[in-house]
């Protein structure tokens, strides 16, 4: 096993492991845990990072310049191992390039640098995508933290709601049984701006917006901790968890699970950008801790 690297300030420990650049640990100043216990009863995951697809592609493959690649869902950067290029009390950053086995799921040379840095109350998780190709590179990237629920301060898991920070007059997107996205939408959880969690929200997988107006929500329970999670640079969000489990994932996505039955190009589907060559594409989240 591959030691965890640890950051800390006054307010936040975290620890992150390179297997996939995952943030695994974020504890308050008391020492307390903010994110999922990893129940292997529901699932192992913490925070793994999306790249180069979000979602589940149509047939487990992406067609590129009409030549079909295979790729599972959420993509490969989470099954591998980063390298660790710079580190300091309070920051780390780690890095994910191109090697022969991930061209053959995805044909291009890049360069994936994820940056996690502690400033106060806040975990900033700054990533960095670039194409030293000669063509554009299409790519898609996304977060999938996965918090404690409940979390820690004696509130029960019914008490905690997630608050968007803007009006959502949109419905959710419906998934079908192979991972995939569905035609149409289905009416809004939202009650307002704030979904109360239910574990009966996620029978049928995800809560899928496609296309949210909120920059960032809070998740929380009365009287107990909040955090602030902010998403300035992705479309799209996904709320999910197992019925059960002692998580709640908040997903800022830029991209998407392919729409059912797509056999289109990877570059023309939706929340697919393109990195132009020689440039790079920043996305970034922060998780705060609220008072």
């Amino acid at each position: 096993m591959t030691d965890w690297i640890t950051i800390a300030n006054d307010h936040l420990t975290a620890a992150i492991n390179p297997l996939g650049a995952e943030l695994s640990s974020l504890k308050d100043a008391a020492g307390r845990e903010l994110m999922t216990d990893a129940d292997p009863a529901f699932w192992t995951g913490r925070a793994p990072l999306l790249f180069p697809v979000v979602g589940k592609p149509a047939g487990e493959v992406i067609r590129i310049h009409g030549r079909e690649y295979p790729m599972k869902q959420h993509g490969f950067a989470r099954r591998l191992p980063f390298t660790l290029i710079d580190h300091g009390p309070t920051h780390a950053t780690f890095r994910l390039q191109d090697s022969d086995a991930t061209r053959v799921h995805y044909p291009f040379a890049f360069t994936l640098d994820a940056t996690f840095r502690l400033d106060g109350a806040t975990l900033k998780t700054e990533i960095e995508i670039t194409n030293p190709n000669v063509n554009e590179m299409p790519a898609s990237f996304g977060f999938h933290p996965a918090f404690a629920w409940p979390l820690p301060g004696g509130a029960k898991r019914g008490q905690h709601n997630i608050t968007f920070g803007q009006d959502e007059p949109d419905g959710i997107r419906p998934i079908a049984d192979d991972g995939t996205i569905k035609a149409g939408s289905l009416p809004s959880p939202l009650d307002g701006r704030t979904l109360h969690l239910a574990d009966e929200l996620f029978a049928h997988d995800a809560l899928v917006w496609d296309n949210v107006r909120s920059s960032s929500v809070t998740y929380g329970a009365p009287g107990g901790p909040h955090l602030q999670i902010d998403f300035p640079d992705t479309p799209m969000l996904g709320i999910w968890t197992k019925p059960g489990a002692r998580y709640i994932c908040v997903e800022p996505w830029h991209g998407i699970a392919d729409p059912e039955g797509y056999a289109d190009e990877f570059a023309d589907k939706p929340g697919v950008f393109l990195v132009p060559p020689g440039g790079s594409k920043s996305i970034n989240m922060a998780v705060t801790l609220l008072p």
